[in-house]
């Protein structure tokens, strides 16, 4: 036994017991069968649901707070000239959202209104890779945790100064000595124990100790597409050809528990970003929330979903195809996680206005996007998988299930999609899901063009059910009527 690990089953009992708070205070909580529970709350951040992009540090990708629902909404759209992937909330209510600028795609990070969605105040950050205006999180005390273009970590607050607000750089930690030369951090996520997890694009996994700056990495010698997700005692992260589990040593050292190629297939697909998997790995499960982590692959002409039991090692429970309602299926989305249940987004595809640098052409050269999920249960004796429904619903966001209310939120798509700039006549719609069918409950329409399109960015739920949603252009701000 590790000499930390009594420490780890404290906060773990300790986040376990957070959890179970706070999806009481969930709405209605009608929670759908076979859903849930949410993942351990993690003590360094906001509360799950509005922590990260994907909702948690597990990356579920789920809330525990109801949403707009299938009455009548409104909307209105906050304008910044950027795309916005990230919306995060604290304590305080105050949204958080990191863009790229259309022009330069400079990182910035703006304060939002909650009562109205305006642009409080905003924080330019030096430019780096693209993936470095995307992944960050809100801690618990309600600050942004990102990387910058210089390689320093960053906790980012807000303030109210003289009856206005301020965003400042707080605290820095320089990563530079911990990477090569061109290379740029892709994800982040808080561990258990005070430690900020990363890894970067050329494939460096890493720990750094913010309040003495120590930094301890390993490499991979493989690529990094996507963000990385943290439970008590397990660091996840995929690279371009395999699923890694980690821990860490007492002085933060990463270590591989295990390590699960998968099938990256032909080539990068269109309506994804890099060649390999285009999921962040997430976690889930009907006990904790965390006995299984999974992925998606890259295989042609249909992606697989690949479940894995975290304490049996790179053995999959299943290797599932998925989307096979099309004749061809990818992923540039994380999944939903829950319970025993993962739903999985096509963006096969999908056209985004830009690329990572050195992106691949992709296999094919182009296709047309016709959007569908697909739901897959883990069997109920954990031996297998098994799809429950494949959906037509073209969705254009990531969506996200709602523990609170049991619908799944997205924005939908109707229109021609398919030229990178030329999509003046896409029609995007809010949606509510039912997740026990796949089929859309409530329809409202939003507008058209790229002022209104999501890139397949997930959208954040606020405490009080408002729903903000990431667009190319801005961020939209949908309520209940």
């Amino acid at each position: 036994m590790r000499p930390h690990a009594p420490r780890r089953r404290l906060l773990t009992a300790l986040a376990t017991a957070a959890v179970a708070a706070l999806t009481a205070t969930a709405t209605a909580s009608a929670a759908t069968p076979g859903f849930g529970p949410l993942p351990p709350q993690n003590p360094a951040t906001a509360p799950n649901g509005t922590a990260t992009m994907h909702g948690d540090s597990a990356s579920s990708d789920t809330t525990p707070y109801a949403g707009p629902g299938t009455g009548s909404v409104n909307w209105s759209r906050t304008a910044l000239a950027s795309a916005c992937p990230t919306v995060v909330i604290g304590a305080d209510g105050y949204p958080v959202t990191l863009c790229t600028t259309i022009f330069g795609q400079t990182p910035t990070v703006h304060l939002l209104d909650p009562a109205t969605g305006g642009d409080l105040a905003s924080l330019a950050l030096p430019k780096g890779s693209l993936f470095g205006g995307v992944y960050a999180y809100l801690d618990q005390s309600g600050a942004l945790v990102v990387v910058d273009g210089d390689d320093n970590l960053l906790r980012i607050g807000h303030h109210q100064q003289g009856g206005s607000w301020k965003l400042t750089v707080d605290q820095s930690t320089s990563l530079a000595a911990a990477l090569p030369a061109g290379d740029a951090i892709v994800g982040l996520s808080p561990g258990w124990d005070g430690r900020v997890w990363f890894a970067s694009a050329g494939g460096v996994i890493g720990t750094a100790d913010t309040t003495t700056g120590a930094v301890h990495t390993l490499s991979t010698g493989e690529g990094i597409g996507n963000s990385i997700s943290t439970v008590p005692g397990h660091t996840a992260v995929a690279t371009d050809h395999a699923l890694y589990l980690l821990d860490e040593t007492a002085d933060g050292t990463p270590v591989v528990e295990w390590r699960a190629p998968y099938d990256r297939g032909p080539g990068r697909k269109p309506g994804q970003l890099t060649w390999g998997t285009g999921a962040t790995p997430s976690f889930f499960g009907p006990g904790d929330g965390t006995e299984y982590v999974t992925i998606t692959d890259n295989a042609a002409p249909h992606e697989n979903l690949l479940v894995y039991r975290v304490a049996d090692g790179p053995a999959p429970v299943c290797t599932t195809p998925v989307l096979t309602q099309y004749a061809q299926s990818g992923t540039e989305d994380a999944v939903i996680a829950s319970g025993s249940s993962v739903i999985v987004t096509n963006t096969f595809g999908y056209a985004y206005p830009a690329l990572p640098d050195g992106a691949p052409p992709s296999v094919p050269s182009s296709a047309s996007f016709d959007g569908g999920l697909s739901r897959i249960d883990v069997d109920a004796d954990g031996g297998g998988c098994h799809v429950v429904w494949n959906s037509t619903v073209k969705s254009a966001a990531l969506p996200r299930l709602s523990v609170g209310d049991g619908l799944v939120y997205t924005l939908t798509v109707s229109g021609p999609t398919d030229v990178i700039g030329s999509n003046t006549f896409a029609a995007y719609s809010y949606a509510a899901l039912d997740p026990a069918t796949g089929a859309a409950v409530k329809t409202s329409a939003i507008g058209l063009g790229l002022l209104y399109n999501p890139l397949q960015m997930t959208g954040t739920t606020a405490p009080d059910g408002t729903l903000y949603q990431g667009t190319e252009t801005g961020v939209l701000r949908i309520t209940r009527r």
